[in-house]
């Protein structure tokens, strides 16, 4: 039986575990979720995840959710390219890569979601915006200096697929508020690392199909 993946269109967090399952050539059962109709919130899924959020992923009975655990899971069950490569020191350096993206990058990203995204637009409150839009900025700055080649930590690991639906989904925002102006904050390395992010093969499968 194939694993289950339980998405939902536009989460990056879901978004990060389907480039997974493509990057690794996994066999899955893509499982859509409407936030819109409580999909989330219905017994039958709150079984497999009580916390009400996407992704999850149920593999012969095991069902596990938090997006990053699902992407070492994947990794470690499954063969094809690995998403941690190298040796210790690398797979500890996409490890904390990871851990930045999470921490960092999105707790901006998290409160300009809050305002722009969920918040109507009569209620904006522009310090928090400003905040947010701030906290992405100085994000995106210290990530242009801390990409190591062609990849964030030198070949394509879990740590591309956690950042890029991140940054993917800020400037998703513009098209509700275009002066976060967030495009012309992103440096030319890590404008040249989301186009190489682009052009992986199973890229286009993976657009949230709600964005097309």
């Amino acid at each position: 039986m194939a694993l289950a993946f339980y998405y939902g269109s536009g989460s990056p967090y879901s978004w990060r575990v389907w480039l997974a399952l493509e990057h690794k050539h996994i066999a899955y059962e893509l499982r859509t979720l409407s936030f819109s109709a409580g999909d989330l919130r219905k017994p039958e899924y709150l079984a497999i995840n009580p916390r009400h959020k996407v992704p999850a992923v149920v593999d012969q009975g095991f069902a596990l959710y938090e997006s990053a655990a699902i992407v070492e899971y994947l990794d470690e069950s499954y063969g094809g390219p690995k998403l941690f490569p190298g040796d210790v020191r690398q797979r500890a350096l996409v490890r904390r890569m990871v851990q930045e993206a999470d921490q960092y990058y999105a707790v901006a990203m998290e409160k300009l979601v809050d305002q722009v995204l969920f918040t109507a637009q009569d209620k904006w409150d522009p310090d928090k915006i400003s905040e947010g839009r701030q906290g992405a900025t100085r994000e995106l700055a210290l990530w242009e200096g801390l990409i190591r080649g062609d990849y964030l930590a030198g070949e394509l690991s879990a740590a591309d697929f956690t950042l890029y639906p991140l940054i993917a989904l800020s400037l998703r925002m513009e098209k509700k508020k275009p002066d976060l102006a967030l495009r012309g904050a992103i440096g030319p390395k890590i404008s040249a690392w989301m186009k190489r992010i682009e052009a992986l093969a199973y890229f286009r499968k993976t657009w949230p199909p709600h964005w097309k």
